[in-house]
């Protein structure tokens, strides 16, 4: 069967859907080195959006469509790049109801879950005008609830783009809007849905803003697949909310959900409706096809017979790190990167063909490592990356 893939970044998807027996042709902003040998990949490079790849896609002759980021942001382009195509994924009217950040909060409040408010317009500050004096005031309560601090947002964004502290008197853009800041572990729960129902896949915790990556702020820059008993405390209430979500609005395929766990309790911050970028680990430590799985409950509404429990019990740790590049760079050499060595093992993916000019503070590529918990991991991820910026200095 012809497959078409769009999305940012398509390899890890391709790869899950070729290994799954599809004949897959992927648009991307990369068109990576690595791809599956069987995957036609096209790169749109620096002019990739969702339009753009809607507008290449009319070229292409394919029976499906599957889509990754940023598409859950521009609906109309699904509908455009769906045209003569069978959908595999979330429907435009979905998209805009789930991707709805106040709709989503109200919801899962109203059910009983953790989720961070959100505000279309700034907060009405919390005290009374000088000119009207409290009567009978009262003793001040000790260890008063501190006010509430707020991330500023935009609605059409992910992956942290564009979010920053909201400072007291500043205005909300259009196409805006503030969400309330949670302090805790940035999560994510990973899940297929079909029927209203749902079978989460994997709980990971998330890298954000780490400078050891190239990172800054809330930009994502990988994930680490906890295995028991690290988050035992949280999965259960995430996977309650991935059930919640789904029925609530009628999901299908894979999904995401990005969490603020604070004290054991996981917080809603936003849905990712579509392929997410901690999948090909959920692949590569469960041995799950992970596309087969999301066709299957998007052709069929069949869902997998798993075990997150059961799977997280027999798992090792393992996570992935995106490497952003600290200065512009022409990629060279980067063929040799794919090749195993005794002192230095292939864990790199999503690497760039040589030529491809890289700025500053853009993906040079994927590593991938193994830990004996969190922590561990997050070390030897930040070893491989030194060995990433190790060869991208020798190509300055």
């Amino acid at each position: 069967m012809r497959l078409l893939l769009a999305g940012v970044s398509t390899r890890a998807m391709a790869d899950s859907a070729a290994r799954a027996g599809f004949e897959v042709t992927a648009i991307d902003a990369f068109a990576d080195l690595d791809q599956h040998p069987s995957v036609h990949a096209l790169s749109l490079g620096e002019r990739f959006s969702a339009a753009a790849a809607a507008r290449a896609a009319q070229a292409i002759a394919a029976d499906a469509l599957a889509y990754g980021a940023n598409f859950e942001n521009h609906p109309e382009a699904v509908d455009r790049i769906a045209e003569g195509r069978v959908l595999w994924g979330n429907h435009r009217d979905v998209l805009r109801r789930v991707r709805d950040p106040e709709l989503l909060s109200d919801t899962l409040r109203r059910r009983g879950f953790a989720a961070p408010r959100v505000l279309r317009q700034p907060p009405i500050a919390d005290h009374h005008s000088p000119q009207s004096p409290i009567p009978n005031p009262q003793p001040p309560i000790p260890n008063p609830q501190p006010p509430a601090r707020w991330l500023l947002k935009r609605c059409a964004s992910g992956g942290g783009h564009g979010v920053r502290e909201w400072r007291e008197g500043q205005a909300v853009p259009a196409g805006s809007f503030l969400q309330e800041r949670i302090d805790g572990e940035p999560c994510s729960i990973v899940f297929v849905a079909a029927g209203g129902r749902a079978v989460p896949l994997g709980f990971c915790r998330q890298l954000i803003g780490d400078a050891a990556f190239g990172s800054s702020g809330y930009r994502y820059c990988g994930n680490i697949l906890t295995a028991a008993p690290e988050d035992g405390e949280a999965l259960a209430a995430a996977c309650a909310i991935a059930a919640a979500v789904a029925e609530e609005f009628a999901l299908v395929g894979v999904n995401g959900i990005d969490l603020i766990v604070e004290d054991g309790v996981p917080y809603a911050i936003e849905v990712n409706p579509r392929w997410c970028a901690s999948m090909d680990l959920v692949e590569r430590e469960y041995g799950l096809s992970v596309f087969g799985i999301h066709a299957a409950a998007c052709r069929d509404g069949a869902l997998p017979d798993v075990d997150l429990a059961s799977l997280r019990g027999h798992a090792r740790t393992s996570g992935k790190a995106v490497v952003f590049a600290r200065h512009d760079v022409v990629a060279s050499g980067t063929a040799d990167w794919l090749s195993a060595r005794d002192d230095e093992p292939c864990d790199r993916r999503d690497v760039p063909k040589p030529g491809t000019r890289i700025a500053a503070g853009q993906p040079v590529c994927t590593v991938y490592a193994e830990g004996r918990d969190a922590a561990d991991c997050r070390a030897e991820l930040v070893h491989r990356a030194e060995r990433v910026y190790t060869a991208l200095n020798a190509m300055l």
